[in-house]
């Protein structure tokens, strides 16, 4: 029905808040479940942090850890798994997800609230599932956060193959069909909730990158579902899909034949490697609308932004072969994912240099939030001149497995995520409680986290580039040797980044009671977000959702008294927008 105004009043996806358990516990506000994601995700990071850290001790004074050669592996696989699927997964794309996409577009909630609401209580279990296999006999799994057979397919293969294998498999099962009916949701709303006048070309770069991530996760997650049942069945039902033949554990010749591991490896990387662009891209649109929020500048390159996402998601889908370069494959195939693997730089180094002009002339505000995006902007561009050496099949022979694979890693997954997390939560902070986090504690906790965390994973690089390899227990004083004293350093730089996360869980625990209280729009930012109240009220706008009459940032117009104009601000009285 149409408003006073003549704007359109949707009323698509409305519910009762309710009750107590109906409006903060089996919410299907999406704010709420945004919330419950990221305290989720909070909880488990302190679990895969703590792994790090345990980690850390065992490689700098090896022995001093108390755990066995055996021991080991496992804490590497769980950390992996918890800190990319239950941490940077729950966090960057579930939880802020959640809160932007319907405020951005202008949708009371999300397409299907009741599937929102189910995609959360499916992957909660998983979390306890996962730590549950810390006490089962054998322990943890053991494979690799790549669950690579025969390890992960062979019960016997190693201590954590057993139980805690079966125990990681059903957890991934209920993490893939959370976050497949996430993406399923997050493009529902995007393409179908829009506010009038919101246009594809008017959404909001953050819009832009969730929903290329949740494409590329709805494209690519199936090959992993695939092959966790043909895995599982390998386990419990003696098929040989990923076992060849005549594997000898414990001095017995095991009755599987025929298989092949290197299936596996395809099919896991088919999703592997775009699951890096479904975590990366949306840490890069959340910084292009703190920075455009907080340089008071449009962002450089709006639509060749937008097309280069679009580029990176179609190659990202046919480069996944350059993580098995070394797996004997035929070397005019290597040539191939060579090539493609370099020429998806060139988007994203176009993504990259868009962000940096958008600082061209800019008027900066030292907020946290952006202070998060601009390192978010160093991390993407340290860890990405890593991807190109790894992305060369004659570079990666020699740096493949090591430690320069871990920092390059880290760089993109672990510093380019968390930031842009951590941005995101600074900025849209105001809108979920009605209160501004505290400047200088958020100061604080991004100096005491960025300086350490880029020092720790440059230092990597240089291990391996001496071939110190990773997953190793305990190194001895041969070829490694030039390199073993930066072992210390690199632990007591880790503790610092765990410890300093301290800061960060007192300010967010802290400020929705004690902070500074904040407007409907305390950054002057101009996306329909900061059209409603904070906290924003359920269904989002108390009374008629926006309009979109103009692009998502009007920034730094001349003539104005003020220097923004509001996405839902008519271009001129009594014309209506134009319709999608």
């Amino acid at each position: 029905m149409e408003g006073p105004s003549g704007g359109l009043v949707r009323m698509s996806g409305t519910h009762a808040a309710g009750g107590f358990w109906t409006r903060y516990v089996f919410s299907r506000d999406h704010k709420v479940i945004g919330i419950q994601y990221i305290l989720t995700a909070m909880a488990m990071g302190l679990v895969g942090g703590a792994l790090a850290a345990w980690i850390r001790v065992q490689l700098a004074w090896p022995g001093s850890a108390g755990i066995s050669p055996e021991q080991y592996p496992s804490l590497v696989t769980m950390h992996g798994t918890l800190m990319i699927f239950f941490v940077v997964s729950l966090a960057l794309v579930s939880g802020l997800g959640n809160i932007i996409i319907p405020l951005q577009v202008g949708a009371r909630d999300m397409a299907y609230p009741f599937l929102n609401m189910l995609s959360f209580w499916t992957v909660l279990p998983a979390c306890p599932l996962m730590l549950a296999s810390f006490f089962v006999p054998g322990g943890a799994a053991a494979a690799g956060w790549t669950a690579y057979p025969p390890l992960s397919a062979l019960k016997g293969a190693i201590p954590g193959s057993g139980w805690g294998q079966s125990l990681w498999l059903l957890a991934m099962a209920l993490f893939i069909a959370s976050f497949t009916m996430g993406g399923l949701n997050f493009v529902a709303t995007i393409f179908n909730l829009r506010a009038r006048g919101l246009t594809m070309m008017r959404l909001p770069l953050a819009c832009w990158t969730y929903l290329v991530s949740s494409i590329l996760g709805l494209l690519s997650f199936p090959a992993l579902t695939a092959a966790a049942i043909m895995l599982l069945l390998d386990r419990h039902a003696g098929t040989s899909f990923f076992v060849p033949s005549g594997v000898v554990i414990a001095g017995q010749v095991q009755a599987h034949q025929g298989g092949t591991p290197l299936l596996f490896q395809h099919l896991f990387w088919f999703l592997g490697h775009p699951e890096v662009y479904v975590l990366v891209l949306p840490a890069l649109g959340i910084a292009f609308d703190v920075i455009a929020a907080f340089s008071r500048r449009p962002p450089h390159g709006y639509r060749i932004t937008v097309w280069s996402l679009i580029v990176v998601a179609v190659l990202g889908m046919v480069v996944w072969g350059h993580h098995m370069f070394t797996s004997g494959m035929n070397p005019y195939l290597g040539k191939y994912f060579s090539v493609v693997t370099l020429l998806i730089t060139l988007p994203f180094a176009a993504i990259g240099v868009n962000l940096v002009a958008s600082l061209w002339r800019a008027r900066l505000r030292w907020t946290p939030a952006m202070l998060w995006a601009l390192g978010l902007i160093s991390a993407v561009g340290t860890g990405g001149l890593g991807g190109v050496y790894l992305g060369n099949a004659t570079a990666d022979l020699h740096f493949h497995d090591s430690y320069f694979v871990v920092g390059h890693f880290h760089f993109m997954i672990g510093m380019v995520t968390l930031f842009g997390t951590f941005a995101g939560i600074f900025y849209w902070f105001p809108k979920l409680t009605g209160r501004l986090m505290n400047e200088r504690l958020g100061r604080l906790h991004f100096w005491l986290t960025s300086l350490p965390m880029f020092a720790l994973f440059f230092l990597m690089h240089l291990q391996g580039l001496r071939g110190m390899m990773r997953r190793y227990y305990e190194f001895s004083q041969d070829y490694v040797a030039p390199v073993l004293w930066l072992q210390p350093v690199l632990t007591v730089l880790a503790f610092v980044v765990f410890a300093s996360q301290a800061l960060f869980l007192i300010n967010f625990f802290r400020s929705p009671f004690r902070g500074e209280s904040a407007g409907p729009n305390p950054w002057n930012a101009t996306t329909l977000e900061w059209t409603t109240p904070s906290p924003a009220p359920h269904g989002n706008w108390p009374d008629e959702t926006p309009s979109a009459w103009r692009g998502p940032y009007e920034y730094s117009r001349n003539g104005n008294e003020s220097d923004f104009e509001l996405q839902s601000a008519p271009a001129a009285p009594g014309v209506l927008p134009s319709k999608r």
